[in-house]
Formats: C-alpha cells, sequence, structure tokens
C-alpha cells in the first residue's frame, strides 16, 4: 500500500471494514480483538494504527513502536480471539515515519468470539453483540459450522410421515434395485412402508433406512429434511416453512386489491408446496397460443421450464434458520420469487451466471431430486436462463433474501388494465341498477297502498291467503334443500377443511382438533362438511373402509 492510497483511505475515515487507531495501548487491546472479531465475523476488513480515528491526524510511529505494534497485533489475533485467526500487517511509510495497516479476512470458523465468549459483529461503523439464538445459527449456517435441514425436530417420529410420499421416494430413491427384483410400482402401492423395506431393501428396518440417509436420527426424531420433504403437515412443528402467493392488481406490493391469494391450504410437505406454487402461477398467468391452429394448446407467458427450477430452488435452496416463508408475488408487470436467506458465502449473482452451484442445505438438496423435477446437478439457474434470459436475479443483503424476477409481457399488462377498466364498468352499471331498483320500489309501494285502499279487503283477504299458501310452500322447500355456505363456518369447521388440503384419516382429525376418534364426534364434525362439499372421502365407495381418508374439496 502506498501513502497516496492510505491516505485516500483514512479521508473516507471509518466504516464498516475500516478502523482507525492512534495507538495500540493497553487500554484498547479489548477493543482491537472487538473489532478482528467484528470483521472476521464479517467481511474482513483493516485496522490502522497511527492515525486518530477523531480527526484523522497521521501520527508516525517510530521504529521501535512499529516492532511493538507488529508483535501486541498477532499476540492479539491469536489469544484474544476465539477461534484464533491469521492476520496479515503491513508497515506504510509516511512522512515522518510509518503506520501499520492489519488486514483481517473473513474467517472460516464462523462465529468468532473474544475472549470472554461474545459474539460481535458489525452495526456500521459500529459494532453490536449477537445474543440472539436465531442470528448464532445463521453464522454458523453461513460459515458452514451448522447445517440447519440436519437438525431434529423435537417430539416428531416416522408417525408423523405421509406413508404415501414415502413409498414414492423409496421407489425413486432404490429404483435400480426394485428393476432387478421385479418389483413395480403397482406392487409397493399395496405394501406398507416397512414392508417395502423389509422385502425390497436388504430386510432392514424404515426407520434405521431413514436414520441412515440422514432424515431422522438416532433417538427417532426427525430432521428437518425429513419432516419437509416426507412430512404429513410439517407447518405443525415448523409453522412458517411454507409458501405464500399473492397475485396483485396492479404493479405495488403495498396494493389493497388482489386477483388470487394462497391460505393455509398451501401448507404441506415440499412437493406438496412445489404443486401449490406452480398451480398459483399458472392459473394466474396467460397462456399464449403460439400457432394459428384452433385447437393448438398454449405455452404459458413465462417458460414453464425456468418456473420449475426457480420454485425448485426457492424451496430446497432456502434457509431453514430465517422463519419466514418463500413468498410469490404476481404483478401486472412481473413476477417476484422471494426465497428466504442469501446465497453461500463466496458467491454472488455472477458466479450463478457462470454455472458456479454450491447447495445450501446438501441433506436436503441430495433427498429432494427423488420428489421433485430437477436434476441435482446444480445447473438449474443455467437452464432458467437459457430459457428466460431476461430473468433478474438480487442478492439483497437489506431483506436477506434471495429475489428472482420474471418481466411480464406488455400485452399482458394491456390486457390487465382493460379487464380493470371492464370490471369497474360492470361494478357501475350493477350499482346503478341496485339503484334505480330502490327507486323503483319505492315508487311502487307508494302507488301500491294507494291501489290497495281502494281494493276490496274481503278480495284482499283471500289473495292473501292464497299468496301465503305458496309463499309457504316455496319457502319450505328451499328450506329443506339449503346447504352449510362458506359464511357459515365455524373457525373450527375451516381449520378442518385446511388440515384436509392433504389427506387425513379420521383419527388424525379427531386429533387435530383434540376430541376422541367416536361416531358422534365424526358425525357431527366432518358429515355436515361432507353434505356441504367442503371436504369428500377418498374412498366414498366404502365409508368405513379402514384405510379411509377425508381430503379438501379443491
Amino acid at each position: 500500500m502506498t501513502e497516496h492510497e492510505l491516505l485516500k483511505i483514512r479521508d473516507l475515515a471509518e466504516h464498516t471494514v475500516v478502523q482507525l487507531k492512534e495507538r495500540l495501548t493497553r487500554e484498547c487491546r479489548q477493543e482491537v480483538a472487538e473489532e478482528m472479531v467484528c470483521q472476521s465475523n464479517g467481511k474482513g476488513g483493516m485496522i490502522i494504527i497511527g492515525i486518530n480515528d477523531k480527526t484523522g491526524r497521521i501520527n508516525p510511529l517510530s521504529f521501535i513502536e512499529l516492532q511493538e505494534t507488529n508483535q501486541n497485533l498477532s499476540a492479539i489475533a491469536k489469544d484474544s480471539v476465539v477461534p484464533g485467526i491469521d492476520i496479515v500487517t503491513e508497515n506504510v511509510s509516511v512522512q515522518g515515519g510509518a503506520v501499520v495497516v492489519a488486514t483481517i479476512h473473513r474467517g472460516v470458523n464462523i462465529p468468532y468470539r473474544d475472549s470472554k465468549g461474545i459474539v460481535w459483529v458489525k452495526n456500521g461503523g459500529d459494532k453490536k453483540r449477537v445474543t440472539d439464538n436465531d442470528q448464532l445459527a445463521m453464522m454458523m449456517a453461513d460459515g458452514g459450522s451448522f447445517h440447519p435441514d440436519m437438525a431434529a425436530v423435537p417430539l416428531t417420529s416416522i408417525k408423523d410421515l405421509d406413508e404415501e410420499l414415502l413409498k414414492a421416494y423409496l421407489l425413486s430413491r432404490f429404483s435400480s434395485t426394485f428393476n432387478q427384483l421385479g418389483i413395480d410400482g403397482q406392487t409397493v402401492k399395496t405394501w406398507t412402508a416397512d414392508q417395502v423395506c423389509l422385502k425390497a431393501l436388504g430386510n432392514i428396518k424404515c426407520e434405521q433406512l431413514l436414520s441412515n440417509l440422514g432424515l431422522m436420527t438416532d433417538d427417532g426424531s426427525m430432521t428437518i429434511a425429513g419432516l419437509m420433504l416426507l412430512g404429513k403437515y410439517p407447518q405443525k412443528w415448523l409453522p412458517t416453512f411454507t409458501v405464500r402467493c399473492v397475485s396483485f392488481v396492479g404493479n405495488s406490493l403495498a396494493g389493497s386489491l388482489f386477483r388470487d391469494k394462497s391460505d393455509s391450504s398451501a401448507d404441506g410437505s415440499i412437493p406438496h408446496l412445489y404443486r401449490y406454487a406452480m398451480s398459483f402461477l399458472q392459473r394466474n398467468l396467460k397462456s399464449v397460443q403460439q400457432t394459428s391452429g384452433f385447437n393448438t394448446p398454449g405455452t404459458l407467458e413465462i417458460p414453464e421450464g425456468a418456473l420449475t427450477e426457480v420454485v425448485s430452488n426457492a424451496l430446497v435452496h432456502r434457509s431453514y434458520v430465517k422463519k419466514v416463508p418463500v413468498r410469490i408475488f404476481i404483478f401486472d408487470n412481473r413476477v417476484e420469487i422471494h426465497s428466504p436467506g442469501l446465497l453461500p458465502d463466496g458467491m454472488d449473482v455472477e458466479t450463478l451466471r457462470r454455472g458456479t452451484s454450491r447447495p445450501v442445505n446438501e441433506l436436503l438438496f441430495n433427498h429432494a431430486i427423488h420428489l421433485l423435477p430437477f436434476t441435482g446437478v446444480g445447473t438449474g439457474i443455467l437452464r432458467a436462463l437459457d430459457l428466460e434470459q431476461d430473468m433478474m436475479m438480487v442478492n439483497d443483503e437489506t431483506t436477506q433474501e434471495f429475489i428472482i424476477t420474471f418481466r411480464r409481457p406488455e400485452t399482458n399488462q394491456v390486457a390487465n388494465q382493460e379487464t380493470n377498466q371492464v370490471a369497474n364498468q360492470e361494478t357501475n352499471q350493477v350499482a346503478n341498477q341496485e339503484t334505480n331498483q330502490v327507486a323503483n320500489q319505492e315508487t311502487n309501494q307508494v302507488a301500491n297502498q294507494e291501489i290497495n285502499q281502494v281494493v276490496n279487503q274481503e278480495t284482499n283477504q283471500e289473495t292473501n291467503q292464497e299468496t301465503n299458501q305458496v309463499v309457504n310452500q316455496e319457502t319450505n322447500q328451499v328450506t329443506s334443500v339449503k346447504r352449510l355456505t362458506r359464511k357459515d363456518l365455524t373457525g373450527q369447521q375451516k381449520d378442518i377443511i385446511n388440515f384436509c388440503a392433504i389427506p387425513r384419516t379420521a383419527q388424525e382429525i379427531m386429533d387435530h382438533i383434540g376430541l376422541t376418534n367416536q361416531s358422534v364426534n365424526r358425525k357431527q364434525h366432518l358429515q355436515s362438511l361432507i353434505e356441504a362439499g367442503f371436504i369428500e372421502m377418498t374412498n366414498p365407495e366404502s365409508p368405513t373402509a379402514r384405510n379411509q381418508k377425508y381430503r379438501k374439496v379443491r
């Protein structure tokens, strides 16, 4: 570093990656150690000894001071930072002597602590303690010393897995073994998951196999990867690891009008979340006719292959430390897919464009390829870019999320504007009609009152009797066929409907609402929802079947 380069750094004063000290005294050794911890936990930086941090005045060090300062900086890095770090020091010549520049690189054993066990991070030009467990977990995940998808989920077991999904995973994961044994998918469907493992996979128990694969811990708890991939309802334990979708009217995130939005029926395993997100995108984006043929199927305005890759990446590579859902926003002019968490350390948007890949959740990534439509070789973003070159990517450090944006064709924006105009016109027409109806009703009431005064009273009585008979008959008929409607639903009924977004047994439903699985409870809480068409049996021909389940009617 030259004196000119040093002065340019000095003139910008202290900030996140630069700290100035006039001298390294005994009193400030702890403060220097804390700065080293901050920079090791962050993006690195430098500490310059020989410049006053308040005035920027250079106070050159003597030959002896240079020697002592270099030795003391090395001792602090070794003894007062845990674990110890390596630093690079440089003596930069200035008029009247020299200053010492110590360079600290981002560490590989994050999080670092001082000798008192305190974790420090930069907060602008200042520093702050880290006491939040979630932030510590994020730092450990970024540093590679903690893998969130491998963490155990307490109070879970193999009973919390969807057996059909588990069998589908095993059939895909060990397809070559099944082929060699001549076992097809139809045969596997008639077996339990335990039978699949015992008959086809080397006489091993299902729990032991899942433990060997890292999807279950030795004590029988499911890992986050296992529960999110194969669970019946992972959000019971991990409520924020889901997906939320909104299709807005207009182009503002602050807009209050929307065309469509998701609810708790989106909750479920990662395969379910993927299918739900793709279904939401398909029904809210337009299909474009590519040829003049009348019966030619249209293609989605944004290539479906690109959406498949991006949605899969958002679910598999999201941060499982940050407790927020994956978010999908559809605007008139764009589509945004927000995945919680930043790119892995050392990666940015440009490295992604060059084809560099580094899984955030290695365990989840290695197993999800058997249930999601991606290859698992780390080229998903490249394929998406090949299909949609106008795709934009942002690694947003402010919101701590990775955002991918697709622009929508301008023709759709015009169509949406016209649709809104038509909707407004129709609304106005309806409003005008209602106003006219009210006015006409008031006029007719006055006229009828005058006429009724003239009409013979006996005739009115006979007419009223006949009218009342007809009205009563019609009312009784209407009452007899009246069904439970959405607005009549109680909070508990809505909860049952949403819970059945994934097929559930009666026992699971009763457990969910805290009741015993008795016929009186089933009749009270399930039969009315079936008759109203909100849920249905998976095997309606045999209502008492042993494997009977109930699912939400979509």
